[in-house]
């Protein structure tokens, strides 16, 4: 079978065609929705879809649980629910996004390349602990906040994954003040200041 390299990861052809119609999907609902940036809608496949295959490259592949805070357009925890689907099978996807039409638009994408994933249209503070081996968010809230939902819904051993920009330095010491937490920090291929924080053993000082 023929593969196709996508931010360091080997995919087939299938997964990639996949990823192709999610991008054309996306391009038809962002003028009703806002989904993601205007600005950005022409540069989308380096912007947000290579953005979050990082994401999921950075993920533990024995993962069973996902979960994907503030999914908006999907980005990372759609991206990587396609990823998913070929390369680690047995992971479970859960997505929250509080917007109605934001989770209607992660539910057509989902059905229509028929990737499995649950969506909850709630908020994430209205949701049970979730136990999830690891937790991603993009562009979602401050890291203090961040940390808060991750205590909540992470399993003992989980990963968070948080993707965050120029401030993360101020952001973490931000957070130190009241968390503790271990920390591995990987720079952006795809957006200049940009950062990936891998953030385990979380509590509170």
């Amino acid at each position: 079978m023929n593969k196709i390299s996508f931010a360091g990861l080997d995919v087939s052809r299938e997964t990639f065609e996949r990823l192709e119609a999610y991008f054309s999907i996306l391009k038809k609902w962002n003028p009703v929705i806002n989904l993601v940036a205007k600005s950005t809608i022409e540069n989308a496949w380096n912007r947000h879809f290579l953005d979050s295959a990082q994401v999921f490259a950075l993920a533990p592949r024995e993962s069973k649980s996902w979960l994907d805070i503030g999914s908006g357009g999907g980005f990372p925890g759609l991206v990587s629910a396609v990823l998913a689907a070929e390369l680690a099978p047995d992971m479970e996807f859960t997505l929250v996004e509080s917007d109605q039409r934001k989770a209607e638009f992660l539910r057509t994408v989902a059905r229509d390349l028929n990737i499995s994933v649950t969506v909850l249209a709630k908020r994430i503070e209205d949701i049970p602990p979730l136990n999830a081996d690891v937790i991603s968010a993009r562009a979602l809230a401050a890291l203090p906040l961040l940390l808060s939902f991750a205590e909540r819904h992470l399993a003992p051993n989980g990963l968070a994954i948080f993707q965050k920009g120029a401030n993360v330095s101020g952001e973490i010491a931000e957070s130190l003040e009241t968390w503790r937490f271990t920390y591995e920090e990987y720079p952006s291929a795809t957006g200049q200041d940009a950062v990936t924080l891998l953030i385990g053993d979380i509590g509170r000082v």
